[in-house]
């Protein structure tokens, strides 16, 4: 399976635009949140990504407003919207976890989750061969510029204990690119470009 993978979208016509000239190459794309800015033009983009023909896996990001992305993706048969919960797609099962973690943010339009729900959520969701969040996991590609980790521990813990061959997530715009490995799971935060992955 190829995977297409790009988060923080952030409404950006150009961004999205490239994400979807690539659909041709991608067998699903993963999309790990933050498609609009502040609450809002979630279906700005989403509205591209519906275009590319292929399945979709979708985690919201703080910026986005959950019940709007779960409402764009409810017609959309080639959506999947995960937060605490798990799709499994020609053998390749994908869990989903959104919003910032922990909550950090007190602006009035940032979507967060507490790292005990964000716990909860993953133990639902189950073990999967690809862990799709927004939030990276606490210590790896998480770093702020002032050197600070801003990940989310529940997720490393998890992370360290079902050992998902990948982690995708973005949010720290500061670590778009950084990579790194937590046991045999490779951890990516991937920004607003293309990321290409193969799982066999």
């Amino acid at each position: 399976m190829r995977i297409l993978a790009f988060s923080d979208l952030h409404r950006s016509v150009s961004a999205t635009r490239k994400v979807v000239e690539a659909s041709s190459k991608a067998d699903v794309f993963v999309a790990a949140g933050d498609f609009a800015i502040r609450g809002e033009g979630e279906s700005d983009t989403i509205a591209f990504l519906k275009q590319c023909g292929k399945p979709v896996i979708l985690v919201h990001g703080n910026h986005d407003r959950p019940a709007e992305v779960a409402a764009l993706c409810a017609d959309w048969v080639d959506g999947h919207y995960l937060h605490g919960g798990a799709v499994t797609l020609d053998g390749v099962t994908f869990t989903g976890l959104g919003g910032e973690i922990p909550h950090r943010n007190d602006a009035g339009w940032n979507v967060s989750e507490s790292e005990e729900r964000a716990a909860a959520l993953l133990e639902q969701a189950g073990p999967a061969t690809v862990l799709v969040t927004h939030a990276p996991p606490f210590g790896s590609a998480d770093l702020q510029k002032d050197g600070s980790h801003h990940g989310c521990s529940a997720i490393a813990e998890f992370i360290r204990t079902s050992q998902p061959e990948l982690c995708l997530c973005g949010h720290i715009h500061h670590s778009w690119g950084e990579t790194d490995q937590i046991g045999r799971t490779r951890v990516q935060n991937l920004g607003p470009t293309v990321n290409w992955f193969d799982i066999k």
